[in-house]
């Protein structure tokens, strides 16, 4: 099944670089123009360089932005701030990190080389559908620089920790690199290169399938890639660099795994009375309103009960900031089957984003999916916390629209399999795995003349 391979990562020199937190970046699809700014702002090193630039004006040629980045990705190598490891390595990635709740974990995965593969193949399973204008961007940047410079998250099951353990058995005794992130996460790499244990790990792979977690567009991008580079080769080996990706590896029984829910600030178009809607709910949820507190006492006590649920039942909190009014909704028993149950497949049928999208904001909100991408009426976030202060802010202007937030439980790992396992994708931003991966820990130099080791 999964074909995977150690390889000779390109890292930054700590020689060059004594502060990896001044060029590291999260993933460029989660920065904005001015956390971009930021970050180059901190070094001239700093991998916004390479992975995003938008510093041309809207009249040059956007091919202008991917020579820069060629150039400077090969000024950095040639001036040695760059290097690339002797040998062919897995690479051990620990995270450390806080949940909202204060408990501190720690995600254990290793980043390696994987063999492309079709997702018709069954080998690689997405849960989550593309959008052409992103994979198109990904790949310009990926032809013009010949590297990946962010890997992509992927699952794999495990229930007994045997790779992780032939791993952790042989890694370097000194971390290759660490640094912290703006949330306070700890990311750190040790280097595996023992040949027997490489050995073992990757017969241990080609039993499994991989499923991406976030990267999705960035997966396209490869086969995309690879696609183009037969157009122009002919043919592309199986042990070549162009059938081949950079990917993070965790297990899904990792207990360091986590997924944070995404929650939803619904644009109403008309100013809508919370009385009129809660008669609605009622027909689908058993709606209690909380009250005697702040308003983020209340959202907060939402949260927490619908923690507590533990999935037992389908819950979701509503914030109305212009009525400063909270809800908890309960779904009923049935409901879903009797209303979706000829439109999707059950394992959609039981997702709390399905539930949201399809039976509150399409049949209750009477707002179809199309409408609200056209009028950009539903915004996501994964902090409640600035999900409420827009929504406040928003309540209070005289837009006429009526800000609607709703609160969710997170997504769980298992749905993610089974959706995946049935080639069905789900709703997008349905999963949001914390934390992010870090661009520029490792980059993967795709070097024509070179072949996977066997």
């Amino acid at each position: 099944m999964a074909l995977i391979a150690p390889f000779r990562a390109l890292r930054y020199n700590p020689a060059k670089i004594q502060h990896l937190e001044e060029v590291v970046t999260p993933p460029y699809d989660v920065i904005d123009l001015h956390a971009q700014a930021a970050f180059a702002s901190k070094n001239p090193y700093n991998m916004i360089h390479l992975d995003l630039s938008k510093n041309f004006s809207a009249d040059q040629l956007t091919e202008a932005r991917y020579r820069q980045a060629k150039e400077t990705f090969a000024k950095w190598q040639q001036e040695g701030v760059l290097v690339r490891d002797n040998e062919p390595t897995i690479y051990l990635y620990h995270t450390e990190y806080s949940l909202p709740s204060g408990k501190r974990l720690t995600r254990k995965g290793l980043l390696c080389l994987v063999q492309l593969a079709e997702f018709a193949e069954g080998v690689v399973k997405p849960h989550e559908k593309t959008f052409s204008g992103v994979t198109s961007d990904r790949l310009s940047l990926l032809d013009t620089c010949h590297a990946q410079f962010s890997p992509i998250f992927s699952l794999y099951s495990d229930a007994q920790g045997q790779i992780m353990a032939l791993l952790e058995s042989g890694r370097s005794a000194e971390p290759l690199a660490s640094a912290t992130d703006h949330d306070g996460c700890i990311h750190t790499i040790w280097g595996v290169t023992d040949p027997a244990i490489l050995a073992r790990v990757r017969a241990l792979f080609a039993e499994k399938s991989l499923y991406i977690a976030d990267g999705h567009h960035r997966y396209t991008t490869a086969l995309q890639f690879r696609a183009l580079m037969r157009e122009r080769l002919g043919a592309v080996a199986s042990d070549s660099l162009y059938n081949h990706t950079m990917m993070y590896l965790c297990g899904m029984e990792d207990p360091g795994l986590s997924v944070l829910p995404t929650h939803r600030l619904v644009r109403m178009p008309e100013p809508v009375a919370l009385d009129g809607l809660m008669a609605k709910l009622e027909q689908s949820f058993i709606v209690e309103e909380v009250t005697g507190g702040t308003r983020e006492t209340l959202v907060t006590e939402v949260l927490a009960r619908m923690a507590e649920n533990s999935g037992a039942a389908t819950m979701f909190g509503l914030y109305h900031s212009q009525e400063d009014r909270c809800l908890l909704l309960t779904l009923r028993d049935g409901v879903i089957d009797e209303a979706l149950g000829a439109k999707q497949p059950a394992s959609l049928r039981e997702l709390d984003v399905v539930i949201l999208s399809d039976l509150i904001i399409e049949r209750l909100l009477q707002l179809s999916h199309d409408r609200c991408v056209q009028e950009s009426l539903v915004d996501y976030y994964s902090d409640p916390d600035t999900a409420l202060d827009v929504a406040i802010k928003e309540g209070e202007s005289s837009t006429g629209r009526s800000p609607l937030l709703f609160l969710m439980n997170p997504t769980l790992v298992s749905q993610v399999k089974r959706v995946a396992d049935e080639g069905l994708v789900m709703p997008h931003k349905s999963t949001y795995f914390y934390p992010k991966l870090l661009t520029g820990l490792l980059l993967n130099k795709i070097v024509p003349e070179e072949k996977v080791p066997s």
